[in-house]
C-alpha cells in the first residue's frame, strides 16, 4: 500500500470519540491517520492510537449506492470471519449507519506481511525455491479453510445464492460479456456448450472468495511461508468453494507450473495433485472433478479480464500497456478453457 498526505477529509476528532465507545486501545487519545490508498470507489487510512495500527475501509467520495451496499457486505462477512481459523485482517469495529463520519466504514487490524503484487517473491523465496512452495501449500490452505467454513452458523445465510449456482454461470457471465464485448473470442462458445452440458451434479456450497490468486493474499515475513491474510473480499459469496482452488490453479499446465510463470515466477512449485491433495485433507472435500472447474476458471476470468480491455480500447485515453497485455492474455484463457473442453483432460 502506497502511504500518503495526512488525510484532510477524515474527521479525527469524531473518529476519537467513536473509538472510545468501541473499547479499543487508547481510550481518550485522538487517533492518528494517513492515507493508504484512495479512488473514487474506496478510501484506506491507516488509523493509530495506543500502540495499536489499525486500517480504515470507507466509500470514496464519489462512491455510488452500489459501492456503499458492497461495503456492508464487506462488514457482514468480516463480523462472520472474526474469531475462525481463516486468515484475515480481523475486523475491529464498524459503523453500518453512516451517521459518524458520513458513510459506513470499518477497521480491521493492521496485518504485519507483504504481497506478492508488491515487488514479487520476498526474501527468502525470490530464490530459495524449497521456501517457495510452502507459499503454494498455505495458498491452497487458506481456500480449505474458507471454504469447509460453516457459513450458516457463522450468520452468513442469505448471503449468496449457492442453489443452481452453476447452472446460472454460463447464461450469467455471457450476458456480462455482451454488454461490453468489442471482439471475437474464439473457443469462447465451445467452452460455453461443454460447461452446460458437464455440470457438477451436486457440490457442497460454501464461502467463495471469487478472485482466490497470489494477487490477493499477504504472507507473514520469513520463512517458513505462513499466509497471513486473505484480502479482497469484493467478490465473495455462497457458492462453489472448488472454483477458487481451480482459481488459484491457472497458473499451472496439467501438473506443472507454467513456463515463465503467470504473472509471478513459478519455478519450484508443488505439482498440482500435491495441492489438491493437501486441499482434501484440509477441507475435506472431493477434488475429483477438478477439469470442469478449470474449464469454468479459465473461461470465466478471461470475461472478467475483457471489461478491462474493453474499457482500455474504447476510452479516450487508451493504456497501451493494457491493451497489449490484455489483448493477448484474455484470448488465451478462453482458448485455454476451450482446449481443456474439447480434451477431456486438465
Amino acid at each position: 500500500m502506497t502511504r500518503t498526505e495526512s488525510p484532510a477529509d477524515l474527521d479525527i476528532t469524531t473518529l476519537g470519540r467513536w473509538l472510545d465507545t468501541q473499547d479499543t486501545p487508547g481510550a481518550g487519545e485522538e487517533p492518528v491517520a494517513e492515507v493508504l490508498k484512495g479512488g473514487s470507489q474506496n478510501m484506506l487510512y491507516r488509523v493509530s492510537r495506543g500502540g495499536q495500527g489499525m486500517v480504515l475501509r470507507m466509500p470514496g467520495p464519489r462512491a455510488d449506492e452500489r459501492r456503499l451496499s458492497e461495503l456492508l457486505r464487506e462488514i457482514r462477512l468480516e463480523r462472520a470471519l472474526k474469531g475462525t481459523d481463516v486468515p484475515h485482517a480481523e475486523l475491529i469495529a464498524a459503523d453500518e449507519s453512516g451517521e459518524v463520519l458520513g458513510k459506513p466504514f470499518y477497521l480491521m487490524k493492521e496485518v504485519d506481511g507483504w504481497s506478492p503484487m508488491e515487488g514479487g517473491w520476498e526474501t527468502p523465496f525470490d530464490t530459495d525455491l524449497g521456501a517457495r512452495r510452502d507459499l503454494a501449500f498455505q495458498l491452497i490452505e487458506g481456500a480449505a479453510r474458507l471454504g469447509r467454513l460453516d457459513w450458516k452458523a457463522q450468520g452468513l445465510a442469505g448471503f449468496g445464492k449457492p442453489d443452481n449456482f452453476h447452472e446460472r454461470q454460463v447464461d450469467r457471465w455471457l450476458a456480462f460479456l455482451a454488454a461490453f464485448q468489442v471482439r471475437e473470442l474464439p473457443g469462447l462458445d465451445v467452452a460455453a456448450e461443454w460447461l452446460r452440458n458437464n455440470r457438477p451434479a451436486h457440490f457442497t456450497p460454501g464461502i467463495m472468495h471469487g478472485d482466490y490468486q497470489f494477487a490477493n493474499v499477504m504472507y507473514a515475513h520469513g520463512a517458513p511461508g505462513r499466509l497471513a491474510a486473505i484480502v479482497d473480499w469484493e467478490m465473495t459469496t455462497i457458492g462453489d468453494p472448488l472454483l477458487d482452488v481451480a482459481w488459484a490453479l491457472l497458473g499451472y499446465d496439467g501438473e506443472q507450473p507454467k513456463e515463465g510463470g503467470f504473472y509471478l515466477p513459478m519455478e519450484g512449485m508443488p505439482t498440482r495433485s500435491e495441492l489438491l491433495a493437501h486441499y482434501e485433507k484440509i477441507s475435506g472435500l472431493s477434488t475429483e472433478n477438478i477439469h470442469y472447474y478449470l474449464v469454468l476458471a479459465n473461461w470465466k476470468l478471461g470475461i472478467v479480464l475483457e471489461k478491462t480491455y474493453a474499457a482500455a480500447v474504447n476510452g479516450g485515453k487508451a493504456d497501451p500497456q493494457v491493451v497489449e497485455a490484455f489483448g493477448t492474455m484474455v484470448p488465451g484463457l478462453i482458448a485455454t478453457a476451450a482446449e481443456l473442453a474439447q480434451s477431456g483432460e486438465a
